[in-house]
């Protein structure tokens, strides 16, 4: 299953309603197969608390330090993480990677028990089993999360949800950050962790000033071509690396992530470098290559794309972009795309070793 079926999949809860399910049976599980809680590896700012976060559903305010954090949000659980918490559980979206953690980050978790993984039911939330962890935090920033699954995970813990100014799963991984180093008490940690990898784009960009002049667009081969939009994060790699992305491209995503394009609008990859996330480097590109409306491109004959392998860590990096892992994806991306717009149409960009 691609990327962009599962995030299509999970756009689909804001259509879904929940069951509300009763407090009693929800708490009547002490959750002893979950991770054995999460103890600070440094403690929070002593007056930090109690702090209030505005979301799409109004405010919720944290009262003290959370210990037990349950992060719902898909890529939520980096930023927490990165900020020297381990949550007690996490949602699955991508890979196989035991505490849904991946390898960029696999060493924040130290000698800390792994994190239980919720799934996507297709409905919203596991409510029963996040309500049994007893959470004194749940985080859904990076989510879809719908006003009645907010007002029943209320009931359990303090719920800081999406932020209203950006499209479900549009978060900045900057504004993701911030937000959970608050909900922590670690705010100045938090931007001193975002400054860090904006010194890495700072770094790129001025290594290769050709990014500040080329046009990009990322996408995938989705029951068609399914390009994302300028608020999700895969997008938001390249215009945090100085990459100006097709004009008018929002206009025709509407109020989402990404959408599927019709024959008529594939003028949308033809631009300096098409980023493509795809299930393999051999059959799907020679699919791809083989639908003329796109094929006949002058991205495709000057050698200008960049291919992904959905699958791979690098992949799932790509669609996660989170504080963590996005030096992770900058050290394989960066020079993919350096390869891509250097103005010679042989050299031939290369995929990372691993």
């Amino acid at each position: 299953m691609s990327h962009a079926h599962r995030a299509r999949r999970l756009a689909g809860l804001l259509a879904g309603v929940m069951l509300l399910v009763g407090t009693a049976a929800a708490c009547g599980d002490s959750g002893s197969d979950t991770a054995a809680g999460t103890a600070a590896k440094s403690s929070a700012s002593s007056d930090a608390f109690p702090v209030t976060i505005k979301h799409k559903f109004g405010s919720t305010t944290i009262k003290s330090e959370p210990q037990r954090i349950v992060t719902i949000g898909l890529t939520d659980q980096d930023a927490v993480l990165a900020l020297g918490k381990v949550p007690v559980a996490t949602t699955n979206w991508l890979g196989d990677y035991k505490g849904a953690i991946g390898p960029w980050a696999q060493d924040k978790l130290g000698s800390s028990a792994v994190p239980t993984v919720l799934k996507d039911t297709g409905t919203g939330p596991q409510i029963e089993k996040i309500a049994a962890l007893k959470p004194d935090l749940i985080i859904a920033l990076y989510s879809a999360l719908t006003k009645a699954q907010y007002q029943t995970l209320s009931k359990f813990a303090p719920v800081v949800a999406q932020p209203k100014e950006y499209n479900d799963y549009g978060i900045p991984w900057q504004q993701q950050t911030e937000t959970i180093g608050k909900a922590l008490g670690k705010a100045d940690e938090a931007k001193k962790l975002v400054d860090g990898v904006e010194a890495k784009f700072a770094a790129a960009k001025a290594k290769y000033p050709a990014f500040a002049k080329a046009t990009a667009v990322m996408a995938t081969p989705y029951e068609g071509i399914f390009v994302y939009g300028s608020q999700d994060p895969r997008s938001r790699l390249l215009s945090d690396l100085g990459f100006a992305l097709p004009s008018g491209l929002d206009k025709v995503i509407g109020d989402s992530f990404g959408a599927n394009i019709s024959s008529e609008r594939t003028d949308l990859l033809d631009q300096d470098v098409a980023v493509w996330i795809v299930p393999d480097t051999t059959t799907a590109v020679t699919k791809l290559h083989a639908t003329k409306l796109y094929g006949d491109l002058n991205v495709v004959k000057q050698g200008r794309e960049v291919f992904i392998v959905e699958s791979s860590d690098y992949g799932n990096a790509v669609s996660l972009s989170t504080v963590l892992s996005i030096p992770y994806v900058l050290d394989r991306l960066v020079p993919q795309l350096a390869a891509a717009v250097d103005g010679k149409t042989t050299t031939k960009v290369e995929q990372p070793a691993s």
